[in-house]
């Protein structure tokens, strides 16, 4: 039984290695996938990081496809949100030190992440109503003395990416400076210096926590939201600016330790680490880092010939086993910090953070195709 499922996983890999892909069979998947969700679900829901985080993808799909009914989407979410994110008045009541879903916790990212949309959206088209809350939210921010803002990894996508977008929106360096001085907080509570991996958060730090065979457990989502989050600040941020190389540093190495944790059909295990702490497929993380990995290949940061062989079996994986044949994306983690044993994630398993992963990993590879 075992040589037959070695042998069934081995045939697996080889037909996802052997498909080729062109730029309009990618765009064609594109619509299918961006269709099927935004036909099932409505806009107007709330401005949390899940919504969000799928609103990030859709803008990549508009400024790919420049598809206005699929842009409408984002417009009519914002508008049903006012352009904000939690909605308290008063500064003095504003709170981000641990999980919150209150309108107090405007600092917290998890309602900070809608602010990338709202921005591009203003790129778009300008209008002050589209990014006065964030400028308020975001420069008390930056003005603040505390730098302990980010202390899970999910907030490095959630977050860093808008203070290089309020820099380009403002071009005050003050935004580039905060980024800096949180992430140094950040790493100093969650990375992992022997592997360049990041922990979630200080819960799970080895060996405080470990998977239940006593590895280290890096969630994989965790660490697709921060490689994902650095290669969209890479993207806005000057090279000249001081703390570039940092960065790029930073991103590279983590790209270079995801590399070496890729299963052979294309996807990361949930515990990427310890493939036995929660088996199978996965399709948010893997799609975060298909992603990133595709950003850096196309923007020369990471070797086509080292990175594209990952990013080729990724794809396949996301196109040919998360994809269903009616447009959803299955495959996906539900909302959760860590690998859970024994949670069942199977085809029918989706979200909306994992639609807008795919959508990002998809127009990426669509540009990489393109060159």
């Amino acid at each position: 039984m075992k040589r037959l499922l070695f042998l069934t996983c081995l045939l697996c890999a080889t037909a996802l290695q052997a498909k080729r892909w062109s730029a309009n069979q990618v765009k064609d998947i594109i619509r299918k996938v961006n269709t099927y969700w935004q036909a099932n679900n409505p806009a107007e829901g709330r401005s949390f990081w899940d919504n969000a985080a799928y609103h990030t993808g859709n803008m990549e799909v508009y400024k790919l496809l420049k598809d206005e009914e699929m842009l409408d989407y984002s417009i009519r979410w914002a508008e049903h949100n006012q352009w904000k994110g939690a909605t308290e008045t008063n500064p003095a009541k504003w709170r981000y030190k641990n999980y919150g879903e209150g309108p107090e916790y405007v600092l917290f990212g998890d309602w900070q992440i809608c602010f990338q949309t709202y921005i591009d959206l203003y790129f778009q088209a300008p209008e002050e109503k589209k990014v006065s809350r964030a400028i308020e939210v975001m420069n008390y921010e930056a003005d603040s003395k505390a730098h302990d803002y980010w202390w899970w990894a999910d907030a490095l996508y959630m977050v860093m990416p808008v203070m290089t977008k309020m820099y380009k929106l403002t071009g005050d360096t003050k935004y580039l400076r905060k980024l800096y001085e949180n992430i140094l907080y950040s790493d100093s509570i969650m990375l992992d210096r022997e592997t360049n991996l990041y922990f979630r958060d200080g819960k799970y730090v080895y060996p405080k926590h470990k998977t239940s065979s006593g590895k280290k457990d890096f969630w994989a989502r965790g660490d697709g939201w921060v490689l994902a989050g650095l290669a969209k600040v890479l993207q806005d941020m000057p090279e000249t600016y001081v703390h570039q190389p940092f960065f790029k540093e930073k991103y590279v190495n983590l790209a270079r330790a995801v590399k070496e944790l890729q299963q052979p059909e294309g996807y990361w295990t949930r515990s990427m680490m310890d493939p036995e702490q929660a088996p199978g497929y996965e399709t948010s993380g893997t799609a975060f880092f298909c992603y990133g990995l595709l950003w850096g290949i196309n923007h020369g940061y990471l070797s086509k010939k080292e990175f594209l062989p990952v990013v080729q079996k990724a794809w396949n994986y996301l196109a040919t086993v998360a994809l269903q044949e009616d447009g959803k994306v299955g495959y996906v983690q539900p909302v959760g910090e860590r690998a859970i044993p024994g949670q069942k994630v199977d085809a029918n398993s989706q979200a909306n953070f994992g639609v807008g992963a795919f959508l990002l990993a998809a127009c990426e590879y669509v540009r990489y195709l393109k060159r």
